[in-house]
């Protein structure tokens, strides 16, 4: 198992709200949720999602330890790190979730909210991600779309999409994240493929996976590829590139200009 990593914030000297680790046989990357709205928190989603990466990664390396345990467990400390926050809040701070672990002859996946994992099985390439965010909030995310990035209506339509979001955040018919309660993480999507039969993987957040999922660079086999050949550097390269050449979002309608973009790579 060979690895390589790139983590690149959205904008020059701010606060990267990704997190990463990556060692022979556990990667752990978080995507920490944009707050635009008060969180009830004085840490930031940044400190919420090093301190979360890092507490994941402690309790995954135990293979003992079911994926969803370790991140149960993970969610859990992190608020007894911070009980002076209104942890209750509903803008809590939240990070999406992707954990990759070899356990004996498996490689073991786990998933809450929308970081994707990429595995090439021989023939089979499975994509997993969480898309239950995306089911929410839809008519919000349509108006928000209408609007060019930097105009107030654009700003004005993303508070409203994301109170909309916050309303439906680990609840029964919204969807899951890690955010302060530690039950969340039994919504995950878990599964493992036989190391034997795995060719090639990789993790994305969602904004280094907008080369396919957005702007249709790439199909999943060609960021594999492209991976293979340059590496996540590349990858991220290829992605400022076309949000530096569409600013507005005028040909491709989204959030926000840049997000914050991470690629783990590790082939078998």
């Amino acid at each position: 198992m060979r690895i390589s990593a790139f983590s690149d914030p959205a904008e020059s000297g701010h606060d990267n709200e990704d997190w990463v680790s990556a060692s022979p046989g556990l990667i752990v990357v978080l995507d920490g949720a944009t707050a635009r709205t008060d969180t009830g928190c004085t840490h930031g989603i940044a400190w919420y999602s090093r301190n979360l990466g890092s507490a994941i990664s402690a309790f995954a390396s135990d293979r003992s330890t079911a994926l969803a345990d370790a991140v149960r467990l993970a969610i859990g400390r992190v608020a007894s790190q911070h009980p002076e926050c209104d942890l209750a809040h509903p803008g809590t701070p939240s990070a999406a979730v992707a954990v990759l672990r070899t356990n004996d002859d498996a490689l073991e996946y786990l998933t809450l909210g929308d970081v994707t994992v990429v595995l090439e099985c021989g023939a089979d390439l499975q994509v997993i991600t969480d898309e239950r965010v995306d089911a929410t909030a839809r008519s919000e995310r349509a108006e928000a779309d209408k609007h060019l990035i930097g105009a107030p209506e654009k700003q004005a339509a993303l508070l409203r999409m994301k109170h909309a979001e916050l309303s439906a955040r680990n609840k029964p018919d919204g969807y899951w994240i890690a955010a302060a309660d530690p039950d969340a993480a039994a919504k995950a999507l878990i599964g493992s493929v036989p190391l034997g039969e795995l060719g090639r993987a990789a993790v994305l957040s969602d904004g280094s996976a907008r080369i396919v999922r957005l702007f249709e660079l790439l199909d999943w086999p060609g960021l594999l590829d492209l991976l293979d050949k340059s590496g996540p550097v590349e990858v991220i390269r290829r992605v400022r590139a076309i949000e530096a050449a569409d600013p507005e979002g005028r040909r491709w309608p989204r959030n926000k200009r840049s997000d914050d973009a991470t690629v783990v790579y590790a082939p078998f």
